[in-house]
């Protein structure tokens, strides 16, 4: 309380100054971390991510998160995706994402198609702890959710996974899923089939397993135990009749309400698990159900009810399983998190004062 106090008397007689006093400088952060995407590789593993986004759903099943938000602004040539969201760990964290997404950057310009930043606050004062570069952290953190929903929505003895969409997050799905699951076999899926092809063999290489292109998604249907979409499609392309009994689907491309993968016959009869139940019916895959007739009742749950046991996973071998992800700011924090109380136990990154 004493401490409380005094910062207010400090900032409200000494405005122009913009500084703590000595005392106060190691209980009050007054610098703000600046983390490019080459520190946040460096300061995080990519195996790190899963526990930390387990962990974020666990969260929010146990109450202890505020509510994710979300909010989607078209422009001419691309979209922008806006996520906030807070956890309750050691303290109170809240973060803002900023990405946008214009799918012919890389093409035109030689650019990301997608780019932003995360900003991480003090849950309690306010403060901008940090910022930093989110693409990275987009990648990983979404292959790490659909690779927390495999373990326990995927049978145990998958073997076999499809992933639609060869792009940077095509290759970290399949990375995720030879991670969690017995993979020895993939296949690759993609409108452009000399994508497919250069991800099969870039994949192959890196992962030392079969990775095959294909133009048919019913030509696999018999041989898939796992599928993955993570397209910006907008018109579903994996539909009921592709999708043998028993398999999982990991949804992760249907980020905006235009967006959409999944036939939604697929949804309809199957048991549902969505990230953040509220965000998906307004832009995932479950978004476009509830459009033709389906209800937010028949949803089996979120993923953070079945990882705290509320609800349970995979009950039969025969069963579809498919996960819904719209990805949440929540994961976000999560790793923002961590990364700031890296960087700041190993001093990386850079520091810059914004309030002078």
């Amino acid at each position: 309380m004493l401490i409380r106090m005094s910062t207010q008397r400090f900032f409200r007689h000494k405005r122009k100054r913009y500084c703590l006093p000595k005392f106060l400088q190691n209980m009050t952060p007054n610098r703000t971390i600046l983390l490019t995407r080459n520190d946040v590789r460096k300061l995080l593993a990519f195996k790190e991510y899963f526990d930390i986004v387990e962990n974020a759903f666990r969260l929010h099943a146990e109450g202890k998160a505020l509510k994710p938000s979300l909010m989607h602004v078209d422009c001419k040539k691309g979209e922008f995706h806006i996520k906030a969201g807070g956890l309750e760990l050691d303290k109170e964290y809240f973060g803002l994402k900023v990405n946008g997404g214009f799918f012919q950057n890389m093409e035109r310009y030689g650019m990301p198609n997608i780019q932003g930043v995360i900003l991480l606050c003090d849950g309690e004062t306010g403060f901008p702890l940090a910022i930093m570069e989110s693409t990275e952290i987009t990648v990983n953190r979404t292959a790490a959710a659909a690779a927390v929903a495999a373990k326990y929505l995927a049978r145990p003895d998958s073997s076999s996974v499809t992933i639609c969409g060869c792009g940077t997050q095509g290759r970290a799905q399949l990375r995720a899923m030879t991670t969690v699951l017995p993979i020895e076999k993939a296949y690759a899926f993609a409108r452009d089939g000399a994508n497919a092809q250069t991800f099969a063999k870039e994949m192959s290489t890196a992962l030392g397993i079969g990775v095959v292109p294909i133009s048919d998604l019913n030509a696999v249907r018999n041989e898939t135990d796992v599928y993955v979409t993570c397209t910006p499609s907008r018109h579903p392309y994996l539909h009921a009749g592709s999708v043998a009994p028993g398999t999982f689907i990991a949804a992760m491309g249907a980020d905006s309400p235009e967006k959409q993968e999944l036939d939604v016959e697929l949804l309809k009869g199957n048991k549902v698990v969505v990230d953040i139940l509220e965000q998906c019916a307004r832009v995932g895959e479950l978004h476009h159900a509830l459009d033709q007739g389906m209800s937010k009742e028949a949803v089996h749950g979120e993923l953070g009810e079945i990882i705290t046991g509320t609800k349970a996973g995979r009950t039969s071998e025969a069963e579809i399983t498919i996960f819904d992800a719209t990805g949440t700011a929540l994961q976000d924090v999560a790793v923002a998190v961590t990364l700031y109380e890296r960087a700041i136990r190993l001093s990386a990154g850079s520091a810059i004062v914004l309030f002078r």
